[in-house]
């Protein structure tokens, strides 16, 4: 580890996530909050945190398992599984901006509407996906991580917010699910990841039908990343994150 990577981490440590009261969970698409980080609501929705759904695109062309189902009536379909599988983890402020799934919008409405929802909700911390892992390839998830980025950097300044028809908030992190480097991890308990499981699995029918080799696929690797989560911390299941301060978001390469 370098000198100036090593003074960043001892001066400013990433925020630890459970130390916050309101957290805003950001979603690409209907299922993708609980992909990337569904054991973790259910631990934050227990100890009685303050949570807020946004959920981005309507998932209108995720029909490759949806029996036929196809347009509109698929995205009506999504809309009540997002809504029960964000009950069955505890949460019961889901919202949604009806973005066209598969990057057909305006890049500066998915950022208007996260700044809208942002000043509303005034999370500590947002959760995005990590637009910066290399790999990831879906332009709703890089879009996702870009926008949620900026939005968090920008949110406690007024005037910028303003311009976006926003209020300001004091956003103090953003923690990036679905990285490949974690800096910071949540310990959940086998309870907590099973309840993951039942959201997803159970409520996102339409996505992971039961016996379908990408579900099985899916659930496999969801409990592999648990148990080598866990491991690093030694518990048995755990969910990592990439975590910024506002001390980490500007000029400071160096940060993981």
């Amino acid at each position: 580890m370098g000198l100036t990577k090593l003074a960043l981490k001892i001066a400013a440590p990433a925020p630890k996530i459970e130390s916050f009261s309101r957290y805003l969970f950001i979603g690409p698409h209907p299922d993708d909050i609980e992909i990337g980080c569904g054991a973790t609501v259910a631990k934050l929705a227990r100890e009685g945190k303050q949570i807020t759904f946004l959920i981005l695109t309507d998932g209108r062309y995720g029909d490759g398992f949806s029996g036929g189902i196809k347009g509109d009536e698929l995205v009506a379909l999504r809309k009540q599984e997002s809504l029960a599988s964000a009950e069955r983890l505890g949460v019961s402020d889901v919202r949604f901006l009806d973005l066209c799934d598969g990057g057909f919008y305006d890049y500066e409405d998915m950022k208007k509407g996260i700044a809208v929802t942002v000043g509303e909700c005034r999370p500590d911390l947002i959760f995005a996906p990590d637009p910066n892992t290399g790999r990831e390839c879906h332009i709703d998830h890089l879009n996702a991580g870009r926008v949620a980025s900026h939005v968090a950097y920008l949110a406690p300044y007024p005037g910028i917010m303003e311009r976006a028809g926003a209020s300001a908030a004091d956003v103090k992190g953003i923690a990036y699910y679905m990285t490949a480097k974690p800096n910071r991890y949540v310990r959940v308990t086998k309870e907590m990841f099973e309840l993951q499981n039942e959201a997803l699995f159970g409520c996102h029918v339409s996505q992971f039908p039961e016996g379908y080799t990408e579900t099985k696929q899916l659930q496999m690797y969801l409990k592999l990343r648990s148990a080598d989560f866990g491991l690093r911390n030694m518990c048995a299941h755990a969910e990592g994150f990439r975590v910024l301060g506002p001390a980490h978001m500007h000029c400071t390469p160096e940060v993981v």
